[in-house]
């Protein structure tokens, strides 16, 4: 029998990560979001248990989860196939420049989904919006199969491809220069941070000068932060899960300065606080997210 979302959220045990992160913030069942500035503070509970994580993923099993990072992501998509996340069609109004960063209603508009897993953020976009062409990579061979079996993917209006953002340049599928937006979305952060530069760089020559990077992944101290175990630690606010696939958590502070450092313009970069209700036992669990907007230098859009 399938749940309905309020049954859903009525979790008895701690949730999992399917439980956790699949919903996406997407969940209707939590209280409305929150913009902030101001990261948030821990409980004097939650500071407690985070201070005692001290100890870090050996070297050699770092480099392994680093070597096998692409085998890892394939093998979530084999076993969750196109069923994890839900669509995401909460974009186009929490991102007003996928429907006005254009001069005129019938502009086409050129967007690359950087990190497109199996489809869940770009048809909707495809079915809502008639006048845009979507590149779309990800480092999934398998996700990107998948895309390329959906209904709606048509070639005429959306080309699919595997990428390393890391290694691979983009301009071997995608014109330099070529791209209105590019949507990041909970994708930099299952990159290790010492990469992260390599694809904003990869990113930054196939955007046109004045176009946006729009950006929403996971925010310092968010739930699914707090549950990791010692022993999952790789890194400052960097975890491994069990699947062997990787998040990192940002501080809006880092995340500026990454992006900054990489030549781009900072035009928002706000937490976004939500809680997702057990209502059952009355227990609310806090999400955090880094919802942010960045540009390229150079002439504006339609000058």
């Amino acid at each position: 029998m399938e749940l309905t979302e309020d049954a859903k959220c009525d979790i008895k045990e701690t949730p999992s990560r399917e439980e956790v992160e699949s919903k996406d913030e997407t969940s209707p069942c939590g209280t409305d979001q929150t913009k902030t500035s101001v990261a948030r503070l821990l409980t004097p509970e939650e500071m407690e248990k985070s201070s005692g994580e001290q100890t870090l993923v050996s070297g050699f099993k770092q480099m392994k989860l680093e070597k096998e990072a692409q085998k890892n992501w394939d093998l979530f998509y084999k076993r969750n196939t196109t069923n994890f996340f839900k669509d995401r069609h909460w974009t186009t109004r929490e991102f007003e420049e996928l429907k006005a960063y254009r001069e005129f209603e019938s502009q086409r508009l050129v967007l690359l989904e950087a990190g497109c897993g199996v489809g869940n953020c770009i048809f909707p976009l495809l079915e809502d919006d008639l006048n845009i062409f979507v590149y779309a990579c990800d480092f999934s061979p398998r996700a990107v199969e998948f895309v390329k079996r959906n209904a709606l993917y048509c070639p005429e209006r959306c080309c699919a491809f595997q990428c390393d953002l890391t290694k691979d340049d983009l301009r071997t599928n995608v014109p330099e220069d070529g791209v209105d937006v590019v949507t990041l979305i909970f994708v930099l952060s299952a990159v290790h941070p010492e990469k992260m530069k390599l694809a904003l760089q990869n990113i930054s020559r196939v955007l046109k000068p004045g176009g946006v990077v729009l950006f929403r992944d996971y925010g310092l101290h968010d739930h699914a932060m707090l549950r990791f175990k010692s022993g999952n630690k790789l890194g400052e606010n960097f975890y491994v899960r069990q699947d062997g696939t990787r998040s990192y958590f940002f501080s809006k502070e880092f995340l500026a300065e990454l992006f900054e450092d990489t030549g781009f313009q900072t035009v928002a970069n706000d937490y976004v606080l939500r809680e997702t209700v057990n209502k059952k036992e009355g227990i609310c669990v806090p999400r955090v997210f880094l919802q942010s907007k960045f540009t390229k230098p150079g002439p504006s859009h339609g000058s």
